[in-house]
């Protein structure tokens, strides 16, 4: 009998150790080939891989390369969401404004939680089960994709499992150390809202996890509650008060204008907005939120213990409150579900762990099936995130880099290049840019205001960015850069900005103008001119 359980001993130890150095491995393949490309013809097409990482990091770039981190009236996302911009600042100063850099502070952001989504999980369940559920983050090609972009959604992750995990470690006794945990988690709360504002819909898994303490009368949850609120709301308006409203307040408002998209008129198209939200969690992996599903569904009948675990409560909480931010947004972009993605694994893992913990035929039948699912989920997910690791392509740092080597043989009136895809170009290359497509001035006052040199545009012209360039510049295409896969936007094509000459009064009739009439169509001789070179 005592060999018997030794050996079981030394099986899950080793079952344990494999499983550790698997997460190892995987995590090591998500900091290899930073300027890669998002994987091209993956199954997750999202714009973020052309605009965001240059978009949110926009204000650390513009500091080194331009000399001030404001540029009026193009897009300054970092007033409303200075924490990332100021994080990528920081490191510029060592590494220098770079891409790679940005993304490899974005996997240490990512491998910070993985190591929380172990602690979390294990503070509420066995050591098995919290290695599971970093199995199946470390896994995720979804994550793997995802996570290697400089965007916002990694450090929300990063401050809402810190924010739990203090909520669930705070002292339950009154006294010093319980008010500086409840001011942290304030704080950390704040900081969600000013790295993403969508944030706010993760806020109520918080203040559950606050209020969530049987030791506790309901006064004392209350004040507790209004300390973490007191902690993340303060700052807010005190950086709002003192820096946004006087300054920049426009700015402020017009992130919140640009990102109002059209919402059903009906019940049924609610219905359907709030239905593609929940089904868009299969943009993560099917079988994860299948199971996902299932486990809620059964705790409401038979495995109603899991609702006594407060971290099984606050990520359905934050899995709903993302999932309705999603579906009221009606704008199922994928990089959204990576907020989502922490909270169903954790779901999941404690949820087949309760599963296991059960007796009779119920347990064997319903746990198998489960084993075999994830088993297969892990299995297929980290094929695929060893293939995408494996096979990188670098079409667009290489399209940038081309891009900006040319500008630099053929000098023009000003360096200054303007495309949506300007700020990740200069996140690559150091090449100063504003945004054609976002800003607080209109396009005509813009250019008007910086008389950009250049200008890059996916494919094909715009015809309305067409009619405003056309106000005060001609265009000649110069060069095309093939990068990325979608078919749309595969080819990054530039045009040198050829300013109008001024007209020289004459006598006499009225002649028509030389140039083509505004919204003529693109490529005709008149109005976009191909220069060999």
């Amino acid at each position: 009998m005592h060999s018997t359980v030794t050996l079981r001993k030394w099986i899950a130890a080793a079952g344990l150790a494999g499983a550790f150095a698997l997460v190892a491995a995987l995590l090591g393949l998500h900091f290899l080939h930073p300027a890669a490309d998002f994987p091209n013809f993956s199954p997750w097409m999202d714009y973020a891989k052309y605009t965001d990482e240059g978009w949110y990091g926009s204000a650390a770039v513009a500091y080194f390369v331009r000399g001030d981190w404001y540029v009026p009236g193009d897009f300054n996302p970092a007033v409303a969401l200075p924490v990332w911009p100021f994080l990528e600042w920081v490191l510029f100063h060592f590494t220098g404004v770079s891409l790679p850099a940005a993304r490899l502070l974005a996997v240490s952001i990512f491998a910070g939680n993985l190591v929380l989504t172990y602690a979390l999980v294990r503070s509420r369940a066995r050591r098995w089960v919290a290695v599971l559920a970093m199995v199946l983050v470390a896994s995720n090609a979804f994550l793997f994709c995802f996570s290697r972009l400089a965007i916002l959604e990694p450090p929300v992750v990063f401050l809402l499992l810190l924010a739990w995990f203090l909520a669930l470690r705070a002292p339950p006794r009154p006294g010093w150390m319980r008010v500086a945990t409840l001011i942290a988690i304030g704080l950390l709360m704040c900081g969600m809202v000013l790295t993403k504002t969508t944030a706010v819909f993760l806020l109520p898994s918080v203040f559950y996890l606050v209020w969530y303490e049987r030791r506790l009368e309901t006064r004392a949850a209350i004040k507790a509650c209004g300390v973490v609120a007191l902690s993340a709301g303060l700052p807010w308006l005190a950086y709002f008060g003192l820096a946004v409203r006087p300054h920049y307040l426009q700015d402020f408002r017009y992130l919140f204008t640009v990102n109002v998209y059209a919402q059903p008129t009906s019940s049924f198209g609610w219905l359907m907005a709030f239905w593609y939200a929940l089904h868009g969690t299969f943009w993560i992996d099917r079988y994860l939120t299948l199971l996902a599903v299932a486990i809620v569904a059964m705790s409401a009948i038979w495995l109603r213990e899991l609702w006594r675990n407060p971290l099984f409560a606050a990520s359905c909480i934050a899995v709903a409150g993302y999932l309705f931010f999603i579906g009221y947004h009606n704008n199922m972009q994928p990089r959204y579900y990576q907020v989502v993605a922490f909270p169903l694994a954790i779901l999941v893992a404690l949820g087949f762990g309760a599963l296991w913990n059960r007796r009779g035929v119920w347990r064997t039948a319903t746990a198998a099936i489960a084993s075999v699912a994830l088993a297969y989920s892990v299995m297929v997910n980290t094929h695929e995130t060893v293939w995408f690791a494996f096979h990188p392509q670098y079409t667009f740092i290489e399209a940038a880099r081309n891009l900006t080597r040319y500008i630099d043989n053929h000098p023009s009136r000003n360096r200054l290049l303007l495309s949506i895809s300007g700020s990740n170009i200069s996140l690559v290359t150091g090449l100063p840019a504003i945004c054609d497509d976002f800003g607080t001035l209109d396009l005509p006052a813009r250019i008007q205001r910086y008389q950009p040199g250049w200008y890059a545009a996916w494919n094909e012209l715009d015809p309305g960015t067409l009619e405003d360039l056309h106000t005060q510049f001609d265009l000649q295409q110069v060069a095309n850069f093939p990068a990325y896969d979608d078919e749309d936007r595969n080819n990054l094509i530039l045009y040198r900005l050829v300013p109008h000459e001024p007209e020289t009064p004459k006598s006499g009739p009225k002649r028509h103008s030389r140039r083509a009439p505004l919204g003529a169509v693109a490529g005709a001789p008149a109005v976009v001119r191909r220069v060999a070179d």
